[in-house]
Order: C-alpha cells, then sequence, then structure tokens
C-alpha cells in the first residue's frame, strides 16, 4: 500500500496499520516531482493511497484509492472492527523503498521483515533497549528512519518526531535534542559535517551519535571527538539491499595520528560479509576486492527487475542452502590489519550524496531525452566546506543550443531534489578518450560564476557587501552579484546551513533559518530582510553594527602588527 506523508503521528499510525493488515508499505516522499511519484506507483500498482489532505495538489493521477487519513480518520473509524486473521513470516515483505536507477526509473527494493527484525533485535553497534529515545528525522523514503522507527517501537522506546520538513536548522535541531533528551541519532554524513562546523553545540547530550551515507570526513570526526566527549560517534554502512546497516564501527575516542579514512567496521549481527575478487574468490588482508553481503538482512528482489535481481543477487558459494545469496554492492574495499574494512570506492558511477544513492546514469539518460540535449555527463565535485556537488555537463543537439534554466526546471520536474545538479555547463562537445567513452577528467572544472558580464551587479550597501564575502566564502567564488540566486550558483540545501550559520554570526541578534534562504535566494532580498529584521529586533540599523564591527576588526589587526 502507497503512503504519502509527512513526518507526523499519522504516518506511523499508517505503517502500523499497513503491517497488522499483512500489507506492505511503499514510502513516497511527498517533496518528490509528480512525474517521479507515478512512476513509482505504476511499478507497484498500488490499489490504495494514503495521503494528507495538503499533499493531494502534490500527487499524481493514478488509479489507487485516495485516502486522506486526516479527512477520513473519523469516517474509517466507524467501520466495523473485525478481527484480522492474516498470517506473515519473516519472509514476506515489509516495504519497499525506491532508490536511483540507471536506466532512467527509480528501482524498488523490497524488504522482508526478518531484515527489520535483524536491524534493531541481537544488536551489536549500539543500544536499543526500552530506554532509549530516538529521534525520527530521516525522510520515510529513505532507509535509515527504518532504524529510527522500528528501533524504538519495537522495543517499547520514545521515537520523537522532529517537526517540519527538509534539512533542519542546527539551532532547531539542538532545541529538539535537549528538550526531549535524545539519546541516539543519525545523521546523514554532510549533515554532520555541517552541524560539527557551524553549530557543534547543538549534539551536546547525545549519547550514540550514528552517521554515514558515505565516507566520513576525519577532520570532523576529530572535531567532534573533541567537542562531544561524551558522544559515541559510530561509522554506519550500508546499502538499501542490505536494510539500512551492513557493517558499523564504534569510533575510538582517540584516533591515530596518520589516519586516512574511517574504517565502515565490522558487519553487524546476524550478517556476513565477503570481499571477493572477479571470480568470487576471497582476497588477502590489505588487497582490495568488491563487498559482497549476506544475512537475513538481505532484501528480496529488486520490483518487476528479475534479471537486474538475478545479476545483483546471486547464489552464495560458501554455503549449502540453496536459498542463500550474496548481494554484490559494488563496493570495493579491503580488510584491514586489525579485522575492520576500509571503503575505497565504486567499481561503477553510483555515488552518494547527503546520504542517498544516485545513479548518474539515471540523469544522464533523463537529460539526454530533451530534445536540445546531444550528450551529458555528470560528474560529483567535492567543493572547500567538503560538500559533494552533482555538475552536469550538456553538449546540444544539432543546431539548437541548450538553455540551462529551461534544463534546470525540466530536471526538477523529473528527478528528487537531491538529484538536480547544483551547476549545469553547455559545453561544444563532450572530451571523449581514445576508445570513446567520455573523458570525466578532461570536463573543465565550473567557472567562478554563472551569470554574464552584462548581468552582474556588484554589492553596493555595507549590508550587500558583507553578505557577498560570506557567499564567495561558502560557494567558492571569486564575485556573487546581488541579483544571483544562490542555488543557482550552485549552492545546496547543506552550504545553506552554512551560510547562514555564517551570517548570523556577522548579523548577531537576527532571527535567520535555513528555510529564509528559499524565499530570499539572492544578495538583494537577503539584505532588504536582514536590514528589516535588524531595525525590527534590534531598534538599530544593521548597517550600523557592520560599520562597529568593521572598525573592532580594524582595531584588533592594528593591534596585532604592534
Amino acid at each position: 500500500m502507497a503512503m504519502s506523508l509527512e513526518r507526523s503521528i499519522e504516518m506511523i499510525v499508517a505503517m502500523l496499520g499497513i503491517l497488522k493488515a499483512g500489507g506492505v508499505y511503499v514510502p513516497l516522499d511527498p517533496a518528490y516531482p509528480q512525474e517521479r511519484l507515478a512512476l513509482m506507483l505504476e511499478d507497484i500498482n498500488a490499489s490504495v493511497l494514503l495521503t494528507q489532505s495538503r499533499l493531494m495538489s502534490r500527487l499524481p493521477v493514478n488509479q489507487a484509492h485516495i485516502l486522506c487519513l486526516d479527512a477520513n480518520w473519523r469516517c474509517e473509524s466507524q467501520l466495523d472492527l473485525v478481527p484480522l486473521r492474516q498470517y506473515v513470516s519473516s519472509s514476506s515483505l515489509a516495504y519497499i523503498n525506491f532508490t536511483s536507477g540507471s536506466t532512467g526509473r527509480p528501482k524498488g527494493v523490497a524488504i522482508p521483515h526478518r531484515g527489520v527484525l535483524r536491524l534493531v533485535f541481537g544488536v551489536n553497534y549500539t543500544q536499543l533497549d526500552a530506554n532509549q529515545t530516538i529521534l525520527q528525522l530521516a525522510p520515510i523514503s529513505f532507509d535509515a528512519a527504518t532504524f529510527e522507527i522500528w528501533g524504538a517501537l519495537l522495543h517499547g522506546a520514545r521515537c520523537v518526531l522532529f517537526p517540519g520538513n527538509g534539512i533542519p536548522d542546527p539551532k532547531d535541531l539542538g532545541a529538539i535534542l535537549k528538550k526531549n533528551q535524545i539519546s541516539t541519532l543519525w545523521l546523514t554524513a554532510a549533515l554532520f559535517n555541517s552541524i560539527i562546523a557551524e553549530a557543534p553545540e547543538a549534539l551536546t547530550g547525545v549519547k550514540e551519535l550514528l552517521t554515514g551515507g558515505e565516507a566520513l570526513s576525519i577532520a570532523h570526526i576529530r572535531q567532534a571527538l573533541k567537542l562531544l566527549p561524551g558522544t559515541q560517534l559510530i561509522n554506519g554502512y550500508g546499502p538499501t539491499e542490505s536494510t539500512t546497516f551492513t557493517c558499523c564501527y564504534r569510533i575510538p575516542h582517540q584516533l591515530e595520528a596518520d589516519l586516512t579514512s574511517i574504517p565502515i567496521g565490522k558487519p553487524i549481527a546476524n550478517t556476513q560479509v565477503y570481499i571477493l575478487d572477479a571470480n568470487l574468490q576471497p582476497v588477502p588482508i590489505g588487497v582490495v576486492g568488491e563487498l559482497h553481503i549476506g544475512g537475513d538482512g538481505l532484501a528480496r528482489e529488486y520490483l518487476n527487475l528479475p534479471e537486474l535481481t538475478q545479476e545483483r543477487f546471486i547464489p552464495n558459494p560458501f554455503c549449502q542452502e540453496s536459498t542463500a545469496y550474496l548481494y554484490k554492492t559494488g563496493d570495493l574495499v579491503r580488510y584491514l590489519p586489525d579485522g575492520n574494512i576500509e571503503f575505497v570506492g565504486r567499481k561503477d558511477d553510483q555515488v552518494k550524496i547527503r546520504g542517498y544513492r544516485i545513479e548518474l546514469g539515471e540523469i544522464e539518460t533523463i537529460l539526454g531525452q530533451h530534445d536540445s540535449v546531444g550528450d551529458a555527463v555528470v560528474v560529483v565535485r567535492e567543493d572547500m566546506l567538503g560538500d559533494k556537488r552533482l555538475i552536469a555537463y550538456v553538449a546540444p543537439k544539432g543546431e539548437r543550443q541548450p538553455n540551462v534554466n529551461q534544463l534546470k526546471a525540466y530536471l526538477t520536474e523529473q528527478l528528487s531534489e537531491y538529484m538536480v545538479p547544483a551547476v549545469i555547463i553547455v559545453l561544444d562537445k563532450i572530451p571523449l578518450t581514445p576508445n570513446g567513452k567520455a573523458d570525466r577528467r578532461a570536463l573543465p572544472i565550473p567557472a567562478s560564476g554563472t551569470g554574464s558580464k552584462e548581468s552582474f551587479i556588484a554589492p553596493s550597501t555595507a549590508v550587500e557587501k558583507m553578505l557577498a564575502e560570506i557567499w564567495c566564502g561558502v560557494l567558492g567564488l571569486s564575485q556573487v552579484g546581488i541579483e544571483d540566486n544562490f542555488f543557482d550558483l550552485g549552492g545546496t540545501s547543506i552550504l545553506g546551513l552554512h551560510m547562514v550559520a555564517r551570517v548570523q554570526k556577522q548579523f548577531a541578534g537576527t532571527n535567520l533559518r535555513a528555510v529564509k534562504l528559499y524565499q530570499y535566494p539572492t544578495i538583494r532580498t537577503l539584505a532588504q530582510y536582514l536590514s528589516q529584521e535588524g531595525r525590527q529586533q534590534l531598534g538599530g540599523d544593521v548597517q550600523v553594527r557592520i560599520q562597529r564591527q568593521k572598525a573592532a576588526r580594524s582595531h584588533q589587526q592594528r593591534a596585532a602588527r604592534r
């Protein structure tokens, strides 16, 4: 049964009701574009779609019977209650999560009940019992929510639903953590890095903090270990096909000085891993091979994709049971001398951005379907703050020149927000290697700005100049015009947190939140908002405070020279 619900009590009730009836829940993020939601509903052939009244306008036209839990609650509650006699085994499906697919369509990963039970019972990677309080922060379509929700409810623990949607502001997150005395928290590596860099005090009091989704930054981990001595940091690794976590590493409070990466650790309970070569033979310690996963956490199949299922879920050559399989992850890893596993890279073009798995081929396929695009290549580049961004390169089809704004609007209608490239660059042609493949190393690095020289308007007021300085630092640009859009320049929600944090330090006392950046995405509009906010809240002009700040810095510099 499909469910497109915001984080709410209704969402939890819907999940419990579907499972109680012996059904399978399919979480569909309300933030997804209608076209992407339509593909998912088509794949599962949903007969019923649970949603909320305020989300109705976002849903695609579909044959499923739509039930609004908030509007129909009283009507449905008056139905005759009949004891259910559904038989559900450990191999029965519990939910289906959709992930990025290289063919241009998302693919459904079918998770059985045993996968969830293996994730939260008999665990050796974290503390799960009735005394814990876990924050539910991940989007329902992201499999980290499986750990947050069922890790709490199946143990009789408290599950606190974070209010609102999207990337949380560190101050708001810190207030929720403190108010509810959250003991266990999961953050993507990107969000973890942002909070540690800008507002680490928000995480004080959390006993166990799991992070991952992509390789961890050693610099941010070192900083966290220093600032959060009472918190156990845990690196959590695992694809959706292995029910959230496969390996975990409890990070020691003292890291080796020459450490080059944070290990992903060892397999959690009821999970087996093998590092194999191309012939499915185990490799020695220190030798890179592909990680293969076995055990109770494995998905049952890719929905309606038998060939892909057979390709990625292979018979376990190390087990005589005919029902034992291994999942070929495509992740390249190696054993360390102490038995922990180190992540090295990927065999293919799959990447992870903010914890979400993305097949670059899916974005390239969608781009290639636009009538102005002849060729398209998508790569990942890491900025100075360690945030990863998608960059798309396109070449024209025939005489028609691709329009960047039109392409972004087109992708926004087709793909989830986290899959839309931050920057699109138009080239005369895509550079090729001698064997005719796209030469990704020869692709140019994005220029310092996206606007033309003719449209550039330099900052003039003190507030605009201060904001331009902050934007250049966050985005890694040499100049920013006051009409340039933060997101058109390559800004992301995570970079937005960095920007907001720095603005609040410079404009002390202003009530700026990350959500305001979507309302005021240019320097001109944000400067106007800050000036008005400063006058309303502080009874003074922001520009006066800026001049005082500049005078104070100048005085400090003169004192240092003496």
